[in-house]
């Protein structure tokens, strides 16, 4: 009932938001996407995105379809795999970035060892700047992390903004510096927030170092400070802060899958856990807010 590509077509239209972007992704004209997404509407008799000339979004049927497509093309890869006799073996180095711990990439790992049972999965959880470097050293063969401004390397799974996030009860003076919690260099949300501050004029202090996640969000559930931070990805007990705190805007934020260099039955082995990544895209949040 439901084609494949079209699927594929969804997938990538929902995890980017972006017509263009899902396209970009998946080598098709921006044309055959909507095609693609217009059939799918019409065997499904719904509506999945409401879209208009500055953006797209999910309707609550999308939303629906997303755990759909995903379950469907995870059973459509396992029995072409099965079929075909196709056994990837080796030793795979992937690099994520700690922002997604807390989501559900530990269930995409889980499905790709289960399809791929001879590859040797060796996991580095990094900040994505030392990941890039890592990669760019030759110590890494796939990553899974943000991508620094204007950097065209790597392939799309999510686009988002990035946020200031704190402690509810959290006030903020507006006549003292502003407490940062953040990663040490090169910490790419640090990079940007400084930037953002320092554009505004704002004057600012580091009130907490981490380079643990946990550690940070300890920090920020404290009270320390404030912390920039992708929106869909804001951990539990910490929430936005409000417009009225006056911070300045942090702008964009891309995660992306980067290959490394090597060859032979890694390359197969990394190219088929980015084929699981992006298909499990919509599993890398933690609810819109």
């Amino acid at each position: 009932m439901y084609d494949p590509s079209q699927l594929r077509t969804f997938l990538a239209v929902a995890q980017t938001l972006s017509f263009t972007q899902a396209a970009r992704r998946l080598g098709l004209r921006q044309s055959t996407v909507s095609q693609h997404v217009r059939r799918l509407e019409d065997t499904a008799g719904r509506q999945l995105f409401s879209r208009d000339t500055h953006s797209v979004e999910l309707t609550e049927d999308g939303e629906a379809m997303l755990g759909f497509a995903r379950r469907i093309l995870e059973v459509h890869e396992q029995a072409t795999a099965f079929f075909t006799g196709t056994r990837l073996r080796g030793r795979l180095r992937f690099g994520a970035s700690e922002d997604f711990v807390l989501t559900r990439l530990p269930e995409i790992l889980e499905g790709f060892r289960y399809d791929h049972p001879e590859v040797d999965l060796e996991l580095t959880v990094e900040l994505s700047g030392t990941l890039h470097e890592q990669l760019a050293a030759g110590k890494l063969d796939l990553v899974l992390a943000k991508r620094r401004p204007q950097d065209p390397r790597g392939e799309l799974v999510r686009h988002d903004r990035l946020v200031w996030i704190g402690a509810e009860r959290l006030r903020l003076d507006p006549d003292r510096p502003v407490p940062l919690i953040v990663y040490p260099p090169p910490g790419i949300t640090r990079a940007l927030a400084l930037e953002a501050l320092e554009k505004q004029g704002r004057s600012w202090r580091i009130a907490c170092t981490s380079g643990s996640l946990n550690g940070l969000i300890a920090a920020a559930r404290a009270g320390l400070g404030v912390m920039a931070h992708s929106r869909g990805l804001v951990p539990p007990g910490l929430v936005r802060v409000p417009e009225r705190a006056g911070l300045p805007e942090l702008g964009e934020v891309d995660f992306v899958l980067v290959h490394g260099r090597r060859q032979g039955p890694t390359q197969g082995a990394a190219e088929a856990l980015a084929a699981a990544v992006l298909a499990g895209g919509d599993r890398l949040h933690r609810g819109r807010t």
